[in-house]
């Protein structure tokens, strides 16, 4: 059966006190209706419409462009009304229509799946999901009758003193026959109170025309699925749970985490065996780390690659790549465009941007290398630093070859290219290229000798 799904998202979030639409609010990683279209993608939505309102049309659409659909409900007259406004994107295109929430991100792709097994497999007109609540306060109530079959949903403010006291409840959520769908929501009448169209009533039109075989229902076996999202309260709840799952599925498949209580790890993230998370790590993004690495304590690591067997200790990295063996800290930080290739070292207090570092350099503690490539087996004295951003208002870039020993305190002021097995002194001031071999030294520096002649002599 093809699919199509609504994401009902026209929401203001007023109650988030933001200028951001609700549905867009950043959760595990993902804005919050993200995680929905996921979750329709993994059961087979061949269309997803997203219902908008005239003012979140403009910011949802940039996040997402041409991914989705975007019909706008100009008037919030209830969930009913907003189902309606994809009509003409679905009507006659889908055999069934799924409804779900934009911000209600911890619905499981297997409820959803045995959602659409049971609607298929009993050919009822819906199927909706429900879950017990504790307290059930606010929620409309799932009658059934003696045979267990859905009844009604009768809303707490129409509910008996006995139906009150039912604890199964509606999530919300719901698959309907496409074909069904579409007449049945023009028997809906407003609520006399508020003149909203709501989507229980489609409930009583199919036990009407069907009788008991009309509703097929699910329930929950984790009630946090049901839990959506109204502020930031509820923003932060439902970050801790898809946090404790995402954690919860690593160390299932092969990874140490000490303290998952101060570890954070957003939905993309991957990580291989036998690495070891330590407490106030936070990965962030599509980071992707290899295996038997040591992370943290409390580093920062957010749309980065990370080679097997590398440690991060007390360090931000951002946008960053290390290779097989590479290492930093404590106090490191990476910025973006930084590559540290295989094995190479970067000591406490160091930062790199927009550089490559060459395999088994060395850079001592607090430097800083910017615009630079640097080739392998260089060391590069504390406290050494690329000048790359010169009088002339423009960032240029060092070039260092490979063998090369860079002195404490050197300043290196590009445009400026020093040899391989070049050497600059302590404190040295580098305006000028040093040739290989060349042995520099000097504010500004200056070739002093060349290496490959004192060995030649010394032989």
């Amino acid at each position: 059966m093809t699919l199509g799904v609504v994401v009902l998202a026209a929401g203001q979030g007023t109650r988030m006190r933001s200028s951001l639409p609700k549905v867009l609010h950043p959760v595990a990683g993902l804005p919050l209706v993200e995680h929905v279209t996921r979750l329709a993608d993994a059961v087979g939505a061949q269309q997803i419409v997203l219902v908008v309102s005239e003012d979140t049309l403009a910011p949802i659409s940039a996040a997402f462009g041409h991914r989705y659909r975007y019909v706008v409900q100009h008037e919030r007259l209830g969930t009913g009304h907003a189902v309606a406004q994809a009509r003409a994107e679905l009507e006659g295109k889908v055999d069934e229509v799924l409804v779900l929430y934009g911000a209600d991100p911890l619905m499981r792709h297997e409820s959803l799946l045995e959602l659409l097994a049971v609607r298929r497999t009993s050919n009822a007109k819906a199927a909706i999901v429900t879950f017990q609540a504790d307290p059930p306060t606010g929620y409309g109530r799932i009658v059934r009758d003696e045979h267990g079959a859905v009844q009604a949903i009768v809303e707490e403010r129409n509910a008996s003193p006995e139906q009150r006291r039912i604890t199964e409840v509606n999530q919300g959520v719901a698959l309907y026959d496409g074909a069904w769908l579409w007449n049945a929501l023009d028997q809906v009448q407003p609520n006399s109170l508020n003149g909203e169209y709501y989507l229980t009533d489609l409930v009583e039109i199919g036990l009407r025309e069907q009788g008991a075989g009309a509703i097929a229902a699910i329930q929950l076996r984790d009630p946090d699925e049901a839990l959506g999202v109204n502020d930031r309260i509820q923003l932060a709840q439902v970050g801790a749970i898809l946090n404790a799952r995402k954690l919860r599925a690593l160390m299932l498949a092969g990874v140490s985490i000490v303290d998952p209580t101060s570890t954070f790890v957003d939905q993309d993230v991957q990580i291989g065996i036998d690495t070891t998370l330590l407490p106030g790590t936070i990965l962030k993004g599509r980071t992707t780390i290899g295996a038997n690495c040591t992370i943290g304590p409390n580093s920062l690591i957010e749309d980065s690659q990370i080679g097997e067997h590398c440690k991060i200790s007390y360090s931000v990295v951002e946008q960053a790549r290390m290779e097989l063996g590479a290492n930093i800290g404590p106090y490191g930080h990476l910025r973006r465009g930084a590559h540290l290739m295989e094995h190479v070292h970067m000591g406490n207090f160091g930062e790199v941007k927009n550089a490559t570092l060459g395999p088994g350099t060395k850079m001592g503690h607090f430097s800083y290398i910017g615009d630079a490539t640097i080739g392998e087996n260089v060391n590069i004295g504390a406290g050494t630093i690329t000048c790359n951003f010169t009088a002339d208002g423009k960032k240029h870039r060092t070039e260092i070859g490979a063998n090369a020993f860079i002195g404490s305190d050197s300043m290196l002021r590009a445009p400026v290219k020093i040899g391989e097995g070049a050497i600059t002194g302590a404190g040295s001031v580098v305006t000028k290229d040093i040739p290989d071999g060349g042995v520099a030294v000097g504010m500004p520096a200056r070739v002093i000798r060349h290496r490959k002649l004192e060995q030649s002599e010394n032989e």
